[in-house]
C-alpha cells in the first residue's frame, strides 16, 4: 500500500490545542479519513503513550512501520511532504523559514498559556509562582502584540493561521489571560478565519 494511503493512528485528545493543529492541518491536507484518533492520558504512568514518545507528550503520531513522530510541528511537515505541494508551508527560501517562524511564535502563545493552567490545576493556591505566571503572560501578551500588528491573511490557511487559531480557540476555551479587548485587529482576523475555514470548527472539542 502507498505510504499516503496507510492509516496513521494519531495520540491525543479532543481538547489538546497542539493535537487541534495536526487535526486541522490533516483536514486541510485532505488526510482526515487516514487519521485514526487514540486518546492518550499524560498523567497516567500506565499509558502507552510514554512508550510511543518518552516525554510523555501529545500528540504523537503513530505510523504502519511502527515509526513514531513528534511533536505537532514535525507531523504536520510529514503530512504536508505526503501529499505534496505548498498547501501550508512554503518548500524553500526565505518564505519557509518566515512561516516557520510565525507559527513558533502562536505556538508560543500556547505552550505559555498551558504553563498557566498547569500551575494552578496542580499547585495549592497559597504555592502559586506569581513571578512564573507573570513571566508566561508577559509572552502571551508580546506575542499577541506582534500578531495585533502584523496579522495573518484571513483568506489564507498556513500553519501560521493553523498555529494561530489554536492558540487563540484555547485562549477563549481556558481564559488565562483576556486578549481580545486589546487586540481588536487579531479578534477580527480570528472572527473571519473562523468563519471561512470550516476544518476550524469541525475540529472543536464538542465537534465529534
Amino acid at each position: 500500500m502507498s505510504p499516503i494511503l496507510q492509516p496513521f493512528v494519531l495520540r491525543s485528545t479532543l481538547t489538546s490545542p497542539f493535537g487541534r493543529k495536526v487535526r486541522m492541518a490533516a483536514q486541510v491536507l485532505g488526510l482526515s479519513d487516514r487519521i485514526i484518533l487514540m486518546p492518550a492520558d499524560t498523567l497516567d504512568e500506565a499509558d502507552t503513550l510514554r512508550e510511543h514518545n518518552p516525554l510523555g507528550k501529545i500528540p504523537c503520531l503513530l505510523l504502519a512501520d511502527g515509526s513514531v513522530l513528534y511533536d505537532s510541528r514535525v507531523i504536520i511537515e510529514f503530512m504536508q511532504e505526503l501529499v505534496g505541494g505548498e498547501t501550508l508551508v512554503p518548500a524553500r527560501g526565505l518564505a519557509r523559514y518566515q512561516v516557520l517562524t510565525r507559527a513558533a511564535l502562536a505556538d508560543g502563545i500556547t505552550d505559555a498559556a498551558l504553563l498557566l493552567v498547569y500551575e494552578k490545576r496542580f499547585r495549592d493556591p497559597g504555592t502559586y509562582s506569581e513571578r512564573w505566571l507573570a513571566h508566561q503572560r508577559g509572552k502571551i501578551t508580546r506575542a499577541l502584540a506582534a500578531f495585533e500588528n502584523n496579522p495573518p491573511d484571513a483568506g489564507k490557511t498556513d500553519l501560521v493561521a493553523i498555529a494561530l487559531s489554536c492558540a487563540l480557540g484555547y485562549l477563549d476555551w481556558r481564559r488565562p489571560v483576556e486578549w481580545r479587548g486589546p487586540h481588536p485587529r487579531l479578534a477580527a482576523w480570528f472572527a473571519e478565519f473562523a468563519a471561512r475555514e470550516p476544518a476550524f470548527e469541525n475540529t472543536r472539542a464538542d465537534a465529534s
